[in-house]
């Protein structure tokens, strides 16, 4: 193996495996992307020819001539950016109070939100419903957002990665007569942009991809997102009689997703590979 390494055939073997891996995982995206553009009559008899004609694009026209799929667009949008935001917020200040400071019953407490880790969404479901039913608050943006603020996974990432940053540079700051949300703005924020950057990026993806908490709390079709919006849409045959529609709607859901990713790859790769090396 060191052999192998010194003739750079090692890196050479590892890169080959991570092509062929990339092409196993691509392979299905690309088949789903080849079907959006064959006719739902041709695709009954076999669904195996993705190269052969004919093709069209009636599967996405049937798509923008729903009349609310914008709306639907803009509400994914808030939905998910306000989620983004806000958890953003919470789980970092209640990462950095667990990390850097001390009150009755932390450990407990901390624990507590760990445990969070181990409930299911499904189990909550029905209190969850009956809270915002008795609230009125259901078909607003602000039912879609708070439930999903609740988010142990942001709290534990941010506490651990506050507490890999050296405690003096608090302490110099304090000894300048400087305040704990001082600090915490000024040098302690700063320093965590990878693991904000991270828990960001999967807080989106999960709001963007959504589709229970949205089918349980929004009734009316102005507050669908687009994942609930296009899923409406589909006939009660789609799976076997409207298969390249069914596949048109998978790529236009994603679509916003992989334009978003052409334009931050580079601070994505980066905000990941920096916490993943911390």
């Amino acid at each position: 193996m060191s052999r192998m390494l010194k003739t750079g055939w090692g890196d050479r073997l590892i890169l080959a495996a991570a092509i062929a891996l990339a092409c196993v995982w691509v392979a299905p995206l690309f088949w789903i992307f080849m079907l959006s553009f064959k006719p739902n009559a041709a695709l009954m008899a076999r669904t195996d020819v993705l190269f052969s004609p004919p093709f069209t694009l009636k599967n996405y026209t049937d798509i923008l001539g729903t009349s609310q799929v914008f709306r639907w667009l803009l509400n994914s949008a808030i939905v998910s950016l306000g989620q983004t935001f806000l958890t953003l917020v919470i789980a970092s200040l209640a990462g950095y109070g667990f990390a850097r400071t001390s009150f009755p019953g932390r450990r407990w407490l901390f624990a507590c939100v760990l445990a969070g880790l181990a409930v299911p969404e499904q189990a909550i479901l029905v209190p969850l419903h009956r809270l915002f039913a008795d609230l009125d608050m259901h078909n607003t943006y602000s039912a879609l957002i708070l439930p999903k603020l609740a988010a142990p996974f942001g709290v534990f990432l941010m506490a651990q990665y506050f507490r890999g940053i050296p405690v003096e540079l608090e302490e110099a700051a304090l000894l300048d007569n400087a305040s704990r949300l001082k600090i915490f703005w000024r040098i302690i924020l700063p320093l965590s942009v990878p693991a904000q950057a991270t828990l960001g990026i999967f807080t989106f993806l999960n709001a963007w991809n959504d589709y229970l908490w949205p089918l349980v709390s929004a009734s009316k079709s102005e507050m669908y997102t687009i994942t609930l919006g296009l899923a409406s849409s589909q006939s009660n045959f789609a799976q076997s009689e409207g298969i390249g529609y069914l596949m048109s709607q998978a790529v236009f859901a994603g679509l916003p997703l992989f334009i978003l990713y052409l334009f931050f790859q580079k601070y994505i790769v980066t905000a990941v590979a920096g916490t993943a090396v911390r």
